[in-house]
């Protein structure tokens, strides 16, 4: 995160970073994979959602994050949230 004041950029940045990362990775490997397989991924990525947002929600009230690229970030994430958990739902429920 270049933007982040040069105090947090690998700390608070850095978490935030991660968090993108290892979500994506977890979203796009569950993609391939089958039914039952899914369900363990999609509840690792679930919670890293979860933190990312809390992060970003930390930076924004230490005004690292100014309110415009916040709500640029955190209202896709929480349309992102429901979608997994829909996801979720709909891969845990047994066949009919």
């Amino acid at each position: 995160m270049k933007d982040f004041p040069k105090q947090s950029r690998y700390t608070l940045g850095g978490k935030i970073d991660q968090l993108f990362v290892d979500v994506a990775e977890l979203l796009y490997l569950a993609s391939y994979l089958n039914k039952e397989q899914k369900i363990p991924y999609l509840q690792k990525a679930i919670p890293k959602l979860d933190l990312l947002k809390f992060f970003l929600q930390v930076a924004w009230e230490l005004q690292e994050l100014e309110n415009k690229r916040y709500l640029a970030l955190s209202e896709p994430l929480n349309e992102i949230g429901r979608m997994l958990g829909g996801w979720l739902k709909k891969t845990e429920t047994p066949a009919r």
